[in-house]
């Protein structure tokens, strides 16, 4: 038996080099310094703006990319903005603010950086922020405290800046109190005659950071009046919002702030499925002036909410990160006002 002999195996191929910054400077035939303005925006040298382009180009062909450790250690700190996944369903309103601002921080040079949620929580997360050396944290919601702050400040954060309903000891604050919209809310439907509100508590998990304050706020519209509150637990499933809507009529209820929009969309399609009349049977409310709460039919009321400009946010990181021996900044960033249409 002839044997046919095995071709050679394919060598493999060569690594690339990694292009360097001399590669981009021997390119556009300037020196390294000048790449080094032109690549990390240095406002102090005049780079003319020719010299600008040949760079950009250079390293355009060459896919070379600057390397954020060496950078930072030029600066003497990273130019990462740490910004830990909030813990709750992050709905259109929020969404919208968070891609705000992380345009605003771009625009002033930080990368920003997104931290998931599974794993340690609250002090124990700050451990792992930390890790990753950020310039500053931003902290959604509730659960940071003092010694977490102090262990990113250690680890060289110079912000530490919280978003929830309570100022954390060493952090900047934007304060948002949510027991504002709940009372903007049922303030509206008892100005508007309704005596026996309900108020929906979402049932999901992460929600009771916004949900508990509204409902206190409600509570708080009514007090020494002829009204009554009533907590409605639902979960944001049409089966549940049925359930509900279903038994609508036994809970003596005309009137619901329905949490948020969504919910209010959820519960108010199945109250009309029911044969309940919007706003005769019962009044609804919202919150966050979603663009699809004006295409319902009645057209949705809502608490509009002013959240704070991702221009004013980075703004505020900005100034940490120049002055870190700075007071802790405090500032209320939450404000609601009624937009009245049909449904109430």
């Amino acid at each position: 038996m002839v044997q046919i002999p095995k071709p050679p195996a394919p060598e493999p191929p060569a690594p690339r080099s990694v292009p360097t910054s001399a590669d981009v400077a021997r390119l556009a035939g300037v020196s390294r310094a000048t790449v080094s303005y032109v690549l990390n925006n240095t406002s102090a040298v005049r780079i003319s703006e020719p010299t600008r382009r040949r760079v950009h180009d250079a390293a355009r062909e060459l896919g070379y990319v600057p390397h954020a450790a060496a950078r930072s250690l030029r600066a003497g700190h990273s130019r990462t903005v740490l910004m830990p996944a909030p813990s709750f369903p992050a709905g259109p309103l929020y969404s919208r603010f968070l891609s705000e601002l992380q345009g605003a921080l771009g625009r002033l040079d930080y990368t920003v950086v997104q931290y998931g949620t599974v794993g340690p929580h609250d002090d124990e997360a700050a451990r792992a922020w930390a890790e990753l050396r950020p310039v500053a944290v931003l902290v959604p919601g509730s659960g940071l405290g003092p010694r977490g702050v102090e262990v990113l400040k250690r680890s060289g954060a110079r912000a530490v800046v919280t978003l929830g309903p309570e100022a954390v000891e060493g952090a900047h604050a934007l304060l948002m109190d949510h027991e504002t919209v709940g009372h903007t809310a049922a303030r509206h439907l008892h100005d508007r005659g309704r005596r026996a509100i309900g108020v929906v508590v979402p049932a999901e998990e992460g929600l009771e950071v916004f949900s508990a304050p509204r409902l206190a706020g409600a509570r708080r519209a009514v007090r020494d009046t002829d009204a009554t509150v009533t907590e409605l637990p639902l979960a944001y499933e049409e089966r549940d919002a049925a359930r509900l809507a279903a038994r609508w009529r036994s809970l003596g209820l005309d009137a619901v702030f329905a949490y948020n929009d969504e919910y209010a969309m959820l519960l108010m399609r199945a109250m009309q499925d029911e044969g309940l009349g919007i706003p005769g049977d019962a009044a609804v409310i919202g919150a966050d002036d979603l663009m699809l709460g004006r295409l319902l039919r009645p057209r949705l009321s809502t608490v509009h909410l002013e959240l704070p400009s991702g221009r004013d946010l980075a703004a505020l990181v900005d100034r940490a990160v120049h002055d870190p021996g700075a007071a802790p900044e405090r500032h209320k960033v939450l404000g609601a006002a009624v937009v009245h249409r049909e449904s109430s």
